[in-house]
């Protein structure tokens, strides 16, 4: 097996592209393949400053150091979810990686600053633990941006992650989710730029691109994922991979290209019911945001009386 760019001897296939790469090359396919979804969904200017946030896992390691090689002023942000050894090692790992390139790394510690951790609060508040974990990032994420005067939030969800969560949400035709589902949502009153510079590029590939380049990263997935319904559909969008390469790229980018749009309008009508949390000042429906309403009832604090 030869390098399709060099002909070298390949070390890696990437089927749905009918391609091998030698390493050299493959470097060079992931930087394209970021270059280009960057590009094509207008995400980041050369200027702005991008927090990334980091798990300690492959896709958010490679995802910071391809931006890094990019050119772009990127740290890191990781948020420690009180999930036992499980997060003491993700911890660990992030904090090497940063360290070894003397990079930024802010670190948000969900016990210690918010008083619970994502079993306590996904057991009070009787919610999944990756719906209770998605909640608490997504809003510290947010905040962390804003308090940073960062102009964007990158993270690593790649092309695996996102046809899984595209084939849950049309499967229940979730409208507000897939309007929402985007490599790119852009800054708005209290939201932060979010985006997704990995969404051309597979787990496989992610994984081949930190082994071939030295980063070390936490391989053990997390302990309260087992049941998560994404990882189902993550198996059977990888079943019909196997029999027809590109399957996965074809039904995401045919809804990037043909199908968002419809959904835009829900999008615009949820923004116009937004306003500040009563306790956080976070955009949200409701008089207080959803994770203000989790540190309630896992900590049994009264709204007010945390800054």
């Amino acid at each position: 097996m030869k390098c399709r760019r060099c002909k070298s001897p390949a070390v890696i296939d990437v089927r749905r592209h009918n391609a091998a790469f030698c390493k050299d090359c493959f470097n060079h396919h992931c930087t394209e393949q970021v270059r280009r979804a960057i590009h094509d969904f207008k995400m980041l200017q050369p200027e702005e400053r991008v927090l990334v946030a980091v798990s300690g896992g492959k896709d958010s390691l490679a995802l910071w150091d391809l931006l890094l090689k990019a050119g772009y002023q990127a740290d890191g942000l990781y948020v420690g979810l009180g999930i036992g050894e499980y997060s003491n090692e993700s911890g660990r790992f992030a904090r090497d990686f940063a360290q070894s390139r003397d990079l930024k790394l802010i670190e948000v510690d969900l016990p210690q600053q918010y008083g619970f951790d994502i079993p306590t609060g996904s057991e009070a508040a009787r919610r999944a633990p990756c719906s209770a974990c998605g909640l608490s990032k997504r809003h510290l994420f947010n905040q962390a941006a804003i308090d940073g005067e960062y102009d964007a939030v990158a993270t690593g969800h790649n092309l695996d992650d996102e046809a899984a969560v595209l084939m849950g949400n049309v499967l229940r035709w979730e409208e507000g989710y897939l309007a929402r589902q985007y490599p790119v949502l852009p800054a708005s009153e209290g939201f932060a730029k979010k985006v997704k510079p990995l969404v051309k590029l597979g787990e496989r590939e992610m994984a081949a691109y930190c082994v071939l380049n030295g980063i070390d990263y936490i391989i053990e997935e997390c302990p309260m994922a087992a049941g998560n319904r994404h990882l189902g559909y993550k198996e059977i969008l990888n079943q019909l991979e196997e029999q027809s390469p590109g399957a996965k790229t074809a039904f995401l980018t045919g809804f990037f290209d043909r199908a968002h749009q419809r959904f835009a309008d829900v999008a615009v009508e949820e923004r116009q019911t937004l306003q500040p949390c009563a306790h956080c000042d976070a955009p949200t429906t409701n008089d207080v945001c959803a994770f203000c309403r989790l540190q309630v009832r896992a900590t049994g604090i009264t709204i007010g009386t945390t800054s």
